[in-house]
């Protein structure tokens, strides 16, 4: 994957959000849903949300996670702070746990929008120094489509490696979200339909190795709050809430696998 050139085009794609004053299950397999308040949890020795491996098998439904008042400092003139998400625990984990394996997905760069994994060998990781032996990679196919788990040297390491799709504008790769500056990609070019953030929830698939080695692939539905589907996105619609897919497999899986 080729990476942004942030020197010109971050500039640009702060427009994704500073002019806008923001920034698919099937029938028989409902998700579970969870409902943790992202931003509760206190610093310190923890107990876990959930029995370790008790989320394996099972869609899972975060709906509306909202990522818009961790970093108080925020403005469209500077990335924001990473927040980190446990995929094995359903819940948000705060910064001081940066260096450890308790978060498997980190929301970094523009306005949160680019995804990572948890590698602690990688200097260029957010959770570099500690034992997390986590990646990502991101497959141009539908979410039921994805049933193996890739090859494991498909896994990126880096931080804040998908965000933008080249199908749109600033693209940087095969990406997660199609960005439409304009609003005439995806929308009719008026003023609302600008500067719009189209998650590619039916053509393209996250997965990740957690920071434990487990697997988990996942569907980015939405970043707008309460609004699930692209008819209902516009450049003043609220933002940063995500709403996404996912199923965990244990270390070792070939495939994703969903068990009543």
């Amino acid at each position: 994957m080729k990476k942004m050139n942030y020197n010109w085009k971050y500039n640009f794609l702060i427009a994704f959000f500073a002019f806008t004053g923001i920034a698919g299950c099937s029938e028989e397999d409902d998700p579970v849903p969870v409902t943790d308040d992202p931003h509760t949890e206190e610093p310190g020795p923890e107990e876990p949300d959930h029995e370790e491996g008790d989320l394996f098998y099972q869609l899972i439904r975060i709906e509306n996670l909202e990522a818009t008042t961790n970093d108080p400092d925020a403005s469209p003139a500077k990335p924001r702070r990473p927040l980190f998400f446990s995929l094995e625990d359903s819940t948000w984990r705060e910064d001081i746990y940066r260096q450890s394996n308790k978060w498997d997905l980190a929301f970094g760069h523009i306005y949160n929008s680019f995804l990572s994994g948890n590698n602690g060998d990688d200097e260029g990781n957010y959770g570099h120094g500690a034992n997390g032996i986590g990646g990502i990679c991101i497959l141009a196919q539908n979410f039921d489509d994805v049933t193996a788990i890739p090859p494991q040297e498909q896994f990126m390491t880096e931080r804040d490696e998908i965000g933008t799709d080249d199908s749109g504008t600033f693209g940087s790769g095969t990406g997660r979200y199609l960005y439409d500056f304009g609003g005439d990609i995806m929308g009719d070019g008026s003023y609302e339909k600008s500067h719009v953030a189209y998650a590619l929830q039916d053509t393209r698939t996250v997965i990740v190795r957690t920071a434990k080695g487990n697997f988990a692939k996942i569907k980015m539905i939405s970043c707008y709050k309460d609004a699930f589907t692209p008819e209902e996105w516009f450049r003043n619609t609220p933002h940063m809430y995500f709403t996404f897919e996912y199923v965990l497999v244990p270390a070792g899986s070939t495939e994703f696998e969903i068990r009543s």
